[in-house]
C-alpha cells in the first residue's frame, strides 16, 4: 500500500474531530471520503498532508510509520494536495503556475548570480507532463485567469500529480463546474490513478464518487461507519451511512 491510517485521532480542545480512524490507499487506486459536514473530512485531509498532526495513531507511508509536521514533510514522503482554492496566480501564465516554488534556473552565471528562469525548459516539461496525464489546454503561454474553472482544476491537478510519487490528495475537485467540466476533471482522477498514483478523494458528489472509485470511506461525526465497493453500491446506500440511517459496520465491506 502506498498510505495507511492506524487509528487516527484529533481533539482541537474537548473537541474531538477524529476517533480511531483507519483506511488506505494503494497504488493506483481511487479511495472516496464522504460524510456530511462536520463529519472530519477536512481534519482527515489536512492530518495526511501534513497541515496539522494528529493526537494519536499512525500514519504509515509504503508500511514504515512516519510523521509529518508540515506539508513540505508530506511532499517529501511524495503526498501532494489540491485544495478547492487551487493556490494558483491568475496573473501569471500556465508554465509560471505549474512551477511555483520549483522554478528552474538556467546553468551558469545567467542562472547562478542572475537568477534567470530557464523558461525553455519549464515550458517543455509542462507540455510534457500535460500530454502523459492527457490533459489540453488552449494555450500554455496564456494567464491562467483566462482558462476557465474546470481547466483551471486540471492545471492543479496535473502540477500536484506531476510533483506526486504516491498519494493525490482532492478536495472538491468538482465543486463549482459545469457538467462538462465535472467530467474532465473526472476522467484526469482516472488517468492519474492509471500512472500508478493514489488518489484520495474527498466530495459531497454521489455520483462524481461512484464515477471514478474503487472504494468509499464514509465518515460520521468523525468516525469510519462503512468501507464500501464503489461498484456495487448506490447513493442511496452512501447516504444511509451518511446521515446515520445505516447501522455503523465494524467489518470491511470491500467485497460485498
Amino acid at each position: 500500500m502506498s498510505l495507511a491510517l492506524r487509528d487516527v485521532s484529533r481533539t482541537f480542545g474537548g473537541v474531538r474531530a477524529l476517533t480511531d480512524v483507519s483506511l488506505e490507499v494503494n497504488r493506483g487506486e481511487v479511495v472516496g471520503l464522504v460524510g456530511d459536514n462536520g463529519a472530519g473530512k477536512s481534519t482527515l485531509l489536512k492530518i495526511v498532508a501534513g497541515v496539522i498532526q494528529p493526537t494519536g495513531g499512525d500514519i504509515l507511508v509504503d508500511d514504515l510509520p512516519v510523521s509529518f509536521h508540515s506539508p513540505h514533510d508530506a511532499r517529501e514522503a511524495g503526498i501532494s494536495a489540491v485544495y478547492q482554492d487551487l493556490a494558483l496566480a491568475p496573473q501569471r501564465d500556465v508554465v509560471s503556475n505549474f512551477f511555483i516554488g520549483k522554478e528552474m534556473l538556467r546553468s551558469g552565471f545567467a542562472g547562478k548570480v542572475l537568477r534567470r528562469l530557464d523558461r525553455p525548459v519549464m515550458r517543455q516539461r509542462v507540455v510534457s507532463e500535460l500530454n502523459r496525464m492527457k490533459t489540453t489546454l488552449p494555450n500554455i503561454d496564456a494567464e491562467v485567469r483566462y482558462l476557465s474553472g474546470g481547466q483551471r482544476q486540471s492545471l492543479a491537478i496535473a502540477r500536484a500529480a506531476s510533483w506526486c510519487e504516491r498519494v493525490l490528495l482532492l478536495d472538491e475537485p468538482t465543486s463549482a463546474l459545469g457538467v462538462a467540466q465535472q467530467a474532465e476533471v473526472l476522467s484526469l482522477i482516472t488517468r492519474v490513478a492509471e500512472t500508478g498514483i493514489g488518489v484520495l478523494f474527498v466530495s459531497h458528489q454521489m455520483a462524481d464518487v461512484l464515477a471514478v472509485c474503487d472504494r468509499i470511506v464514509v465518515l460520521r461525526l468523525g468516525k469510519v461507519v462503512a468501507q464500501i465497493n464503489a461498484k456495487t453500491t448506490s447513493p442511496e446506500e452512501l447516504i444511509s451511512y451518511i446521515t446515520g440511517a445505516a447501522t455503523p459496520l465494524n467489518t470491511d465491506t470491500t467485497e460485498k
